[in-house]
């Protein structure tokens, strides 16, 4: 007579199950047992799962709405179920204002209210995290005034201080369903910031840091003309930054005038710092800043000039934590198509978004602008697959990247 098999325990079920290559043998496993089906949804073994797999890139975001990925992108079934499931109009969000989307990040979406032609919008917007999945929104509390004061009503100043809402990333003992939201406010003379818990559900200001001191002694600040700080004048100008973000930490570079200088904020410690690009291996048409893989930096870029008049994507990453650029080193080229324009329009911790399109051409009497060939990037395939075509249209909006687990036991509610 054969013997009964020892029942496997319950811890070793979960070790092996975190090692399922995808989500979806995930829900087939839950599927396969009352014990199996309360081992994968326990709220533990759900954070450990998606701390070691990453979410696949499902859509982007920009003035134009929603755009899934689409056949034969890997991720088109899990996007046309997301379509399916969730509200990206946000028509569920309150309806006395327009909205504006200011981040996307662990499937939440941060909107800052849209006060359209306005001569002079107030610093501090009025600002929402919501969950388009299962259609939940908080409404954040407007900052205290004696914080707001702090930057509002300095002393006469050229540029107006400008507010940038940033969603912080969850620390790894968090519930699923707290979140952070720092405001940058970048002031003429200074950088300050307060941060909002939704543990707490209040405001508190946090580091503040001055120009000259984060720049001093750096020299020259940008590829092609010197600029150094001075007291009185930042040497950012918010028009031109793009923010990134990679292990704990928010990037703004301004690669299209051709700075150098990283502003990095460290949300661990919420501290200021600046740090280099790369000599080489980037342009004016975009980079994407993005977590190589143990611990270092990767940074992707198109070069204006490169060998032979042929576009090409560099990728280079950082060896260590410093600050040099004397620390990168170019891993990668990639060749991009000849004939076509290319730039890289969004980033998020493991994707970025690569457009592609002919030049613009005249039928006849009109001017016709081209189509665009959106490509997603996986820093761990290297390899670019088509997203979505679509018209011109929008084309110079900011776009935000959506990634999440489709829907599914590992999608709850993050509101």
């Amino acid at each position: 007579m054969a013997s009964e098999l020892p029942e496997i325990p319950g811890h070793l079920l979960a070790e092996i199950f975190l090692r399922l290559p995808a989500p979806e043998d995930l829900a087939r496993t839950s599927a396969a047992c009352v014990t199996f089906r309360r081992l994968v949804t326990d709220g533990s073994f759900l954070r450990r799962f998606r701390r070691l797999h990453a979410p696949p890139l499902l859509a982007f975001l920009d003035l134009e709405g929603f755009h899934p990925a689409l056949p034969p992108h890997p991720s088109a079934p899990a996007a046309g179920a997301l379509a399916a499931a969730a509200d990206f109009t946000f028509s569920f969000l309150p309806a006395h204002c327009g909205w504006i989307i200011q981040e996307i990040r662990d499937g939440r979406v941060l909107l800052a209210r849209d006060h359209g032609e306005d001569e002079r919008p107030p610093v501090f917007r009025e600002l929402v995290v919501c969950d388009p999945l299962h259609r939940r929104y908080i409404t954040l509390p407007s900052l205290p005034d004696a914080l707001a004061a702090s930057v509002e009503h300095p002393a006469p100043v050229v540029r107006m201080p400008w507010c940038e809402p940033c969603l912080a990333p969850l620390g790894e003992d968090e519930a699923a369903t707290t979140f952070r939201v720092i405001c940058v406010v970048h002031c003429e003379t200074r950088l300050a910031t307060f941060v909002f818990s939704s543990s707490t559900g209040q405001w508190r200001t946090s580091v503040c840091k001055g120009w000259s001191e984060l720049f001093h002694g750096r020299g020259e600040s940008t590829v092609n003309s010197p600029r150094e700080p001075t007291s009185s004048n930042s040497p950012l100008d918010p028009t031109f930054l793009r923010r990134h973000y990679a292990y704990g930490c928010f990037y703004w570079e301004s690669t299209m005038i051709k700075r150098k200088d990283l502003l990095v904020l460290d949300t661990r410690r919420m501290e200021f710092s600046i740090a280099d690009l790369p000599s080489k291996g980037w342009g004016t048409l975009g980079v994407a800043i993005l977590e190589a893989g143990e611990g270092k930096l990767g940074l992707f870029g198109i070069r204006d000039e490169p060998a032979g008049g042929k576009p090409d994507l560099c990728y280079t990453i950082r060896q260590n934590k410093g600050e040099s650029s004397s620390q990168w080193q170019m891993v990668k080229t990639i060749a991009l198509g000849s004939g076509c324009l290319h730039c890289i329009k969004a980033s998020t911790e493991r994707y970025f978004l690569l457009v592609s399109a002919d030049a613009p051409r005249w039928v006849g009497s009109s001017f016709k602008m081209p189509d665009l060939e959106y490509f997603s990037m996986d820093v761990k395939k290297l390899q670019l697959e088509k997203v979505s075509v679509k018209p011109f249209g929008a084309a110079l909006s900011r776009t935000r990247i959506y990634t999440n687990f489709p829907p599914s036991l590992l999608s709850s509610p993050t509101i």
